[in-house]
């Protein structure tokens, strides 16, 4: 099967690109490298990648790139590019959201419904939900609580048209706190465990105990995957959510004891757009995907420990 990747250099992209390898796929990844990520770590990202003869990379922006041509013989499309993030979406910073994660997926959704593409796997965010109570199904309510959050869901609803008028293969995916290896900087885990390491003050905005439903990428990855095979799938939208949740309080706690460190930690006021609590109910995706989170919170964040030791080593 070959299988385009957008944001392929990214962290959740990276890692699919390499189990799709594994399973003998051929991947074309594309990514810009723009985002919070540093350029230089989303190239260590796909090192490994393009040595191997299967994988295909392309530097190039999806708003201009030609993509009639990177659509050729495409089966299937993972569109994980995107400018992600809550806190850097208000105000001026607002545009790169909108042109990224708006404009680009518009073009790849119309440039698709001209190929025979079996699926067209679109990847947005438990931010579509906004402020819930207890697990959140899939057909709940969608009242975002930011800027991102509004154009992931803008997103969602342009891949409705184009599967309702052109009828483009579309799945949905909302991913809840993805963590792991390859973490954007940006990201709380990554941000607390360099902190601690470094012995650098530990910035919570909140008092901690919000909570979230935190995903291993590794589990992550096994559902994005488990897409590939599975029909009558086509209109779907499945949560993708973790084996466990915890507050931020708690993951402090767990860090401290796996990295042998005390941290200092500063309470900063709440940020806006933030929901208090999130809780994936995810049996949808077991039933239909057969997905299982296998990693508890202490194992993942055991091995996110280890990849921030080594990028910061220097």
């Amino acid at each position: 099967m070959r299988i385009l990747v957008t944001g392929a250099a990214g962290f959740i992209g990276s890692h699919l690109c390499e189990k799709l390898l594994t399973n003998n796929h051929q991947v074309v990844g594309v990514d810009s490298f723009i985002g919070p990520t540093p350029q230089h770590l989303k190239q260590e990202n796909i090192r490994n990648l393009v040595s191997n003869p299967k994988f295909t990379f392309h530097n190039v922006d999806l708003l201009t790139a030609d993509l009639d041509g990177l659509l050729k013989d495409i089966d299937t499309i993972y569109h994980l590019a995107g400018i992600p993030g809550v806190r850097a979406s208000w105000g001026k910073d607002f545009d790169p959201y909108v042109t990224n994660n708006i404009h680009v997926t518009q073009r790849l959704l119309e440039a698709s419904k001209n190929h025979p593409i079996h699926k067209f796997i679109f990847a947005s965010t438990s931010s579509v939900y906004g402020e819930m109570s207890g697990k959140i199904k899939e057909d709940a309510s969608l009242f975002p609580l930011s800027p991102y959050g509004i154009t992931k869901l803008t997103g969602e609803h342009l891949c409705n048209v184009y599967r309702n008028v052109h009828g483009v293969p579309i799945v949905k995916l909302r991913f809840f706190t993805v963590y792991g290896p390859r973490q954007r900087p940006d990201m709380a885990f990554h941000r607390f465990i360099k902190q601690i390491l470094k012995g650098d003050p530990l910035t919570i905005f909140g008092d901690g105990t919000q909570s979230r439903d935190f995903t291993y990428i590794d589990d992550c990855i096994d559902g994005i995957e488990a897409l590939l095979d599975k029909d009558h799938v086509i209109g779907e939208t499945f949560n993708i959510g973790g084996k466990e949740r915890a507050t931020v309080n708690e993951v402090i706690s767990t860090i401290e004891r796996l990295s042998g460190e005390k941290a200092k930690i500063i309470y900063l006021p709440k940020i806006n757009g933030e929901p208090k609590h999130t809780w994936a109910d995810i049996a949808n995706a077991k039933s239909i995907l057969d997905y299982h989170p296998k990693i508890s919170l202490e194992q993942g964040l055991a091995r996110e420990i280890d990849y921030i030791r080594s990028i910061y080593s220097e």
